[in-house]
């Protein structure tokens, strides 16, 4: 029996860290590093925050109101030439960005709100330039009464998402997971808000549907990982296995492919439409829309990882059950390990997977005996020899 688990254990030995980790056979200690994750994830939020407070967004005028001018070029002329132009003729001009690539490229520029004469004098210029007739210019004007509107929508639509997923997490699983998910979900909107603040990419509607798609699947992840959770804890305080901590450990390093594999297929196509589309090929106008979905695919599995779990631990090691649990575990571990004459350090350092599970479960009482008139553990080790 021992040649046979001396092969198994030189097999596990032999394992990849990718085959472990396909396997579900990691341990990597995310939730035992948990302060370390909330540190780094404070220190995000506050750079974040002080990017949006000192730098602020650029509002599409689809927000911020004002007129859009799509310039057909004719000649070399860049859209620093165009915008230029437009400056000269009067216009504040808000952003400018390259709309097609080759023989059909266009220049879209924004500005702040003209009067229709001092529209007909920003477009001429810019006609001028771009060696075009005024005509072959369009001109569109949104006002600010209709941005107020889209953004007021937007919020709408956020809260009741917000509302709709922590009452779905409350009711399938539970109300500490409900919470924790909101946290996740929070600090997805800060990380993708402040890497749109420090880009400089305008916030269009595109935007705000990005933001949407991004917290449903970061949501995605962090349910995937609450399932898990759940299962491995369902009976746990039947047992003296291991502490809630390291059940959900386990639940995290079970999933960690799922969510690497999910992060990875999302991330690619929009990767591609943001560096390629919009870098290589100057396809600007789904920039906004490529930025957000990117950033959140990313920050959605890390809150998912990172976050959420960790979160669940903290609140349910406040409760007296899980303490008291906890402090089970801790007392059957030290009773095995002095019993086997192992030294105060190992007491400290002991894990779950140092000693046999069924050893971990408490003794069953029989009539008319007491506690010790059971076999001891090093005894009952014997007779299984």
């Amino acid at each position: 029996m021992s040649t046979k688990q001396n092969t198994a254990d030189s097999g596990a030995e032999k394992l990849s860290i990718w085959s472990r980790l396909y396997r579900g056979e990691t341990d990597f200690q995310f939730v035992a590093n948990r302060r370390r994750w909330y540190l780094i994830t404070a220190v995000l939020i506050a750079v974040c925050a002080g990017i949006m407070l000192f730098k602020g967004f650029v509002l599409g005028i689809d927000f911020s109101g004002g007129n859009q001018y799509t310039v057909p070029v004719a000649t070399s002329a860049g859209i620093t030439e165009v915008e230029n132009a437009a400056a000269d003729a009067g216009a504040d001009v808000a952003s400018g960005q390259v709309a097609d690539s080759g023989g059909e490229q266009t220049f879209v520029i924004r500005t702040a709100a003209l009067e229709a004469a001092e529209s007909d004098a920003v477009r001429d210029a810019m006609a001028e330039v771009a060696g075009v007739e005024s005509s072959e210019i369009s001109v569109s004007q949104v006002s600010a009464t209709w941005g107020e509107s889209v953004s007021q929508q937007a919020l709408i639509a956020l809260l009741v998402f917000l509302v709709l997923v922590a009452g779905f997490i409350w009711v399938r699983f539970e109300r500490r997971m409900a919470i924790a998910a909101l946290a996740a979900l929070g600090c997805d909107l800060l990380f993708t808000a402040g890497v749109f603040s420090l880009v400089g990419f305008e916030v269009t509607p595109s935007t705000m549907v990005g933001m949407l798609t991004i917290l449903a699947y970061s949501l995605y992840d962090t349910v995937v990982v609450f399932d898990k959770v759940q299962e491995n804890t369902a009976n746990l305080l039947q047992t003296r296995r291991k502490t809630y901590a390291e059940a959900v450990n386990d639940a995290i390093n079970e999933t960690l492919m799922r969510s690497l594999n999910t992060s990875v297929i999302g991330a690619l196509p929009v990767g591609a439409l943001l560096f390629i589309g919009v870098g290589l090929l100057g396809v600007g106008t789904l920039k906004d829309l490529a930025l957000v979905l990117f950033v959140g695919v990313v920050v959605g599995t890390y809150s998912s990882v990172f976050l959420a779990a960790p979160l669940v631990v903290d609140m349910a090691e406040r409760s007296t059950a899980y303490r008291r649990h906890n402090q089970k575990v801790a007392n059957k571990r030290a009773e095995l390990l002095d019993e086997d004459g192992e030294d105060d350090d190992r007491l400290r350092t002991a894990k779950s997977d140092e000693i046999p599970f069924e050893l971990l479960e408490e003794p069953k009482a029989t009539a008319g005996a007491g506690r010790s008139s059971g076999p001891r553990p090093q005894q009952r080790r014997k007779k299984r020899r």
